[in-house]
């Protein structure tokens, strides 16, 4: 008789695995659905063994920590915020490796967080979907040795929210988030004063009933990224009346509606390399 081949485990058995095995490990934790989902099978795993970090920058909105507090008194895990209040001079001026720069600077601090706690492992929540796009933050991460269990064990970002739906949190199908420096191009100037408008320009078109969505800041124009389902909204005459005089008043003299609708990662496209593969696929199609 033929051995039987071996059935394969489910992935939260073997990201369950996968967590006692690294053992009291700190998370780097924003918030979003993936540091969530892995922080709840870490908590069910290794208890107080897990801590979970998060960061306070301009950089990010203020919205993500309002979040992390709300959800600061569901949580079983040790839970701390680390703050930060001005921008590293060499990420100011947005090089193609600002990310990777950043997250050094981030990871330093964590690795003496996690030595003085005595933990064994920095663990965050990237998920293989991650691995498609131009990260050179990734670098950092590799550098640092940061563990990435969701990726190790094969889930997906959609795998991460149906799992999420599956055990309850309301959040599960939340919008996804990221650093306001993604909303500047590659080589401009990011300045506080520059965050604070693309923010305060963001959470005013939360407010309006718009989800998925990014504020990209070119100098004077706005140009605004939402989920092609949503674009009807926007379109129509009262709400496009409200967030043109919006975004005119923090400075903008042009409000644009991107066609494409929302992408993660679109300033990517100003990038040298970027620019030069499309103007060669340009010229061979011509």
């Amino acid at each position: 008789m033929l051995p039987q081949p071996q059935k394969v485990k489910p992935k939260i058995d073997r990201l369950k695995e996968r967590l006692v095995t690294l053992g009291p490990s700190l998370l780097a934790f924003s918030g979003g659905v993936d540091s969530l989902f892995l922080l709840k099978i870490a908590e069910e795993v290794l208890g107080k063994g897990i801590l979970a970090v998060t960061w306070v920058s301009p950089l990010f909105p203020s919205w993500e920590r309002e979040q992390v507090e709300a959800l600061r008194a569901s949580l079983r895990a040790r839970h701390i915020f680390i703050y930060t209040d001005s921008l590293d001079k060499e990420i100011t001026f947005n090089p193609l490796e600002r990310c990777y720069l950043c997250k050094q600077n981030l990871l330093l601090r964590l690795t003496g967080i996690a030595k003085q706690h005595g933990l064994n492992a920095i663990l965050d929540g990237s998920t293989v979907d991650d691995l498609r796009d131009f990260r050179p933050g990734k670098k950092a991460a590799l550098e640092f040795g940061v563990v990435s269990p969701l990726q190790d064990v094969g889930y997906t970002k959609k795998e991460v929210r149906q799992a999420l739906k599956s055990l309850g949190v309301s959040t599960w199908n939340k919008p996804s988030s990221s650093c306001l420096a993604t909303r500047i191009p590659y080589g401009e100037e990011i300045t506080l004063d520059r965050l604070k408008r693309i923010e305060e320009g963001e959470r005013f078109l939360r407010e309006m009933g718009l989800e998925q969505l990014r504020l990209r800041d070119h100098g004077n124009i706005a140009r605004i990224e939402i989920d092609k389902k949503d674009a009807h909204l926007l379109l129509s005459g009262a709400l496009r009346s409200k967030v043109t005089e919006k975004l005119k008043s923090l400075g903008y003299n042009y409000v644009t509606l991107d066609l494409e609708g929302y992408r993660s990662g679109s300033m990517n496209l100003d990038m040298p390399s970027v620019r030069t593969k499309s103007s060669k696929r340009a010229k061979h199609v011509s």
